[in-house]
């Protein structure tokens, strides 16, 4: 990929023997060029139109006070550049690194829940530009039968024991997520992946980048993500806690949401099961996925099952 990217560096004012470096294969692939980061995306994931929209986000975000994002830059061609077929976007690189599963979570937890509830606020007053498509995240499509990505079914080392929990822990998550419903007041344009690896840390600030999957879902469920693959970390408990008391001096968080949030934690882990699945060529895959990442989902399900995972109410 690197040559067709190097054909594509001009387009951004760069010349074509610039150095590429690749930062990351997920969903995409992330490199970094100058005093860009490129991102080539998958194809047939998502349209032009999805792409385009969540950068007229990202647009809207820049200079608000209290919140850091990550700016898109256009190229020559506009905000998507479509070369060989195939879409690539470019962002300002950032300084700092991304915050880790071994940092001071606690630390970071607070003003995390603010970033958040500012990207709420937001999301909540804002009028999208004609065409604004994105993702939608509910039940159908994360644990319907033709789910965004992919389904849990397909788990690695997942037996017929597993499956038969899974399948009961899923239908009251669903019967659950279905009751709470999806009207403006829990429902939303989140992120939708604020996870770590999507955090960058220098000195005292926090920049929130990848906006990849933003899309309308649960405006909680972005603390679920936010626990993506550390969803048994003891730590979790004081890291949620740490979420809401950030979240809640910027924007309200009702009794019914707080008891919502261990059934969008459950919801991420089933979601990140599947990916972890479907995506099995990606970086995150092999350093996190497999079947002991399996087995880690099949004991929150019992617990889900147990106590609604109480542990993890505010």
């Amino acid at each position: 990929m690197s040559d067709l990217l190097a054909r594509a560096l001009p387009l951004y004012g760069l010349p074509p023997e610039t150095p590429l470096t690749l930062l990351n294969r997920s969903e995409n692939e992330t490199w970094a060029a100058g005093d860009l980061v490129l991102r080539l995306h998958r194809p047939g994931y998502h349209t032009r139109a999805e792409i385009a929209s969540e950068l007229a986000w990202l647009g809207a975000l820049q200079g608000l006070p209290g919140l850091d994002a990550v700016r898109p830059i256009s190229g020559a061609d506009g905000p998507v550049t479509d070369i060989d077929g195939r879409f690539l976007v470019a962002f300002a690189r950032l300084p700092g690194q991304e915050l880790q599963p071994g940092d001071d979570l606690a630390r970071w937890f607070a003003p995390l829940g603010e970033i958040t509830a500012r990207l709420h606020l937001h999301a909540r007053d804002w009028t999208p530009p004609p065409g604004f498509t994105r993702k939608r995240w509910d039940v159908d499509t994360i644990l319907g039968p033709q789910p965004h990505w992919g389904h849990w079914r397909q788990a690695q080392g997942l037996d017929p024991q597993g499956e038969e929990l899974l399948a009961r822990a899923t239908t009251a998550l669903a019967a659950s997520l279905r009751a709470y419903g999806t009207g403006p007041r829990t429902f939303g344009l989140i992120h939708a992946d604020l996870r770590l690896a999507n955090l960058m840390v220098q000195g005292d600030s926090l920049t929130a980048i990848d906006f990849d999957d933003c899309g309308h879902g649960w405006w909680a469920y972005d603390l679920a993500a936010a626990l993506s693959f550390i969803e048994t970390d003891p730590r979790l408990p004081d890291l949620i806690a740490a979420w809401v008391t950030g979240y809640t001096r910027i924007a309200p968080l009702g009794p019914e949401d707080r008891a919502m949030i261990p059934a969008l934690i459950f919801l991420r882990r089933v979601l990140l099961t599947a990916w972890l699945a479907t995506r099995a060529d990606s970086d995150t895959a092999q350093a996190l996925g497999g079947v002991a990442y399996t087995q880690g989902t099949l004991h929150l399900a019992e617990r889900f099952l147990t106590d609604g995972l109480a542990a993890f109410r505010p």
